[in-house]
């Protein structure tokens, strides 16, 4: 009998201490989370292991990893955070800041069909960025009738955090509408900026 751990909706490390302890009790386990960064921790913990594993996507961003467990012991606690990833790999960190609801100068539906694209692609990348920041015009990207809203939802999911600037939904009266991310403040939009590689487009 397989024990299934469902380990969606929540943060590092979570997902790969509880697979860990699911793996100290259970010789085969079923693992279903929703973000990338749990998928490559588990991925860790089962190569660390020795576990045989299978990788399920099941659309809409959830995962089912099915491992079974090798002859190596399950790590202790504190090594199973020690082995998680929490934050995007792959190269240095940036954060994508988004100043505006359109991409470039000039025709304006053509800057709101590019930034579109702009935010969709951002799910394809590898290594995702480590925040999005919303500011300005930018805010409008992250409201309730946004078009990009399913795509922020999606990245906010993979274990990106977005930031939404508290000024500017204040100053356009929208707080309200907020629909994904948290509401931030100049403090943390600052220093989330000199912290590392700013992408704006």
């Amino acid at each position: 009998m397989r024990e299934i751990v469902d380990a969606r909706g929540l943060a590092c490390p979570q997902p790969v201490i509880l697979a860990g302890k699911a793996l100290e009790k259970n010789e085969r386990i079923a693992v279903i989370v929703d973000n990338r960064m749990a998928v490559e921790n588990i991925r860790r913990l089962g190569a660390k292991m020795g576990c045989d594993m299978v990788v399920e996507e099941k659309g809409g961003g959830i995962v089912h990893i099915h491992l079974t467990r090798g002859a190596a012991p399950p790590p202790a606690a504190a090594d199973l955070e020690a082995l998680a990833v929490c934050t995007p790999t792959g190269g240095s960190p940036y954060i994508v800041v988004l100043s505006e609801n359109r991409m470039g100068r000039g025709n304006e539906a053509l800057g709101e069909i590019l930034i579109k694209a702009f935010i969709h692609t951002l799910t394809q990348l590898d290594p995702l960025p480590a925040k999005v920041i919303c500011y300005n015009t930018g805010i409008f990207l992250a409201l309730d009738d946004s078009p990009a809203l399913e795509d922020l939802r999606r990245i906010k999911d993979a274990g990106v955090e977005v930031l939404v600037c508290g000024t500017c939904l204040n100053f356009f009266n929208v707080t309200d509408r907020l629909s994904v991310g948290s509401v931030s403040n100049m403090y943390e939009i600052a220093g989330s900026m000199a912290a590392a590689r700013v992408v704006s487009p």
